[in-house]
């Protein structure tokens, strides 16, 4: 009888840890990369939102009044185009007109995402 050679492999106990391992590793790894990508959506949103405000505020310096449109501010080239909100995906906006309306009807954006906050 020859004597029985040891068999390369892994037993199910070991097999089982890996996973476990596994597991463990992507429960840390998962919840820290969908906190950075909220991070980055919140970053892009405000530099969008900066964007926007900025070529409001050149639009009422060069005419005096504020655009009727976001619309407006790409037609008249303060933009090539609106911005995407991250958040939704669209670039659709919540405006907020000035007080007084006959200067225009975008004085301030917000996102479509979340309410605006009162001023």
């Amino acid at each position: 009888m020859h004597p029985a050679k040891p068999r390369g492999g892994f037993t199910l106990i070991e097999m089982v840890m890996v996973v476990a391992l596994i597991g463990l590793l992507l429960s840390i790894a998962v919840p820290r990369y969908f906190h950075t990508l909220d991070q980055a959506k919140a970053q892009v949103q405000q530099q969008n939102l900066a964007t926007l405000r900025d070529a409001i505020d050149k639009y009422f310096g060069d005419r005096g009044r504020y655009p009727d449109t976001l619309d407006d501010l790409v037609k008249q080239h303060y933009l090539r185009s609106i911005p995407v909100d991250p958040l939704t995906g669209k670039p659709d906006w919540t405006v907020r007109p000035p007080e007084d309306t006959q200067k225009g009807m975008v004085y301030d954006v917000a996102s479509a995402h979340e309410e605006p906050k009162p001023q």
